[in-house]
């Protein structure tokens, strides 16, 4: 089978493509890039569709020797991209020979994020299950095994005719901060959360706690008790917020459970949770509300600036 061979897999390294919808109803979430938009211009780097599948490589470490001539394109995090001991550009497409060794580095520097992307020309070769083949290791779907990367696995992809070299200019890659402003639209359960509480949780930091993963990021800070203790359970949308017994909030993320019991002061507007994916544990936090109305406008609009951004041929 030709492709890449998993040298080392790395911290936490998972194949994911844009997601998993319409199985919430028979319990499976949705899965999918933590930053759509690391993973979609790792795509776009590699002439790919959106949506092909790529690696998702949290934290660092993960090294891969290429059986195929293609080309590749590392985003996201700062984490430092080597072919055969030799340094490479990220947020630009790099070629690839057979027998090629890719090293991917640490996110060992502030500032520097912790999630970054892999993509390959055509895509990785990973056959759907329910529609998608994004890896949600807590119910065992997707990507090779159903969990992360391991040594020896092989990553199954084409090799590939010549293809113009893309970069995404430097003004345009994202920064990824250690201290970030997450905005938050209110839900139906508000009314649970005094004024009092409502005004603590958007005047306070909070610290990303060291229980933060896929599922969600759970943080220490102030407590907003909400005045009831749980709910009938019920759907839970992508950034929704819980607040437990304990009142420390929990940030719900791509492979949350599908229904729960906790009362919600809101949920996280979409295009915000990539900054809170690119937090390490002792990030901090703060929260502002924002309008329905005003989000439908700033998603439309950044769905707009997405599909006008240029790329630069090298």
């Amino acid at each position: 089978m030709q492709g890449f061979t998993v040298v080392a897999p790395g911290i936490l390294s998972l194949l994911q493509d844009a997601g998993r919808f319409g199985q919430q109803q028979i319990g499976l979430t949705n899965g999918g890039p933590l930053d759509p938009f690391a993973f979609t211009l790792a795509n776009r780097l590699c002439h790919n569709p959106d949506d092909h599948c790529a690696v998702e490589i949290s934290i660092g470490g993960l090294t891969l020797e290429s059986s195929v001539d293609t080309y590749i394109a590392l985003t996201g995090a700062k984490l430092g991209l080597k072919i055969n001991g030799q340094k490479q550009p990220q947020w630009q497409t790099v070629a690839i020979k057979a027998g090629d060794k890719i090293s991917i580095g640490f996110a060992t520097e502030a500032n520097s994020g912790c999630r970054a992307y892999l993509a390959v020309a055509g895509g990785f070769d990973i056959a759907e299950q329910f529609g998608s083949c994004s890896t949600v290791s807590r119910e065992s779907i997707g990507g090779l095994n159903g969990g992360p990367l391991q040594k020896a696995d092989t990553l199954p992809c084409s090799a590939s005719g010549d293809l113009d070299l893309l970069s995404l200019p430097e003004e345009q890659q994202p920064d990824y901060p250690s201290q970030v402003s997450l905005r938050v639209i209110l839900g139906y359960q508000r009314d649970h959360f005094s004024k009092v509480k409502q005004a603590i949780f958007f005047s306070s930091e909070y610290t990303v706690s060291d229980l933060c993963d896929r599922m969600g990021y759970r943080l220490e800070g102030p407590r907003v008790n909400a005045d009831i203790d749980g709910i009938l359970s019920e759907g839970i949308c992508l950034g929704a917020i819980q607040v437990p017994a304990d009142g420390q909030p929990i940030i719900l993320m791509n492979d949350r459970q599908t229904i729960g019991g906790y009362p919600k002061i809101g949920a996280v507007f979409a295009p915000d949770l990539a900054k809170l994916a690119q937090l390490a544990a002792g990030g901090r936090i703060h929260f502002s509300e924002m309008d329905i109305n005003e989000a439908h406008q700033e998603l439309l609009l950044a769905q707009r600036q997405l599909s006008q951004l240029n790329l630069d041929k090298l």
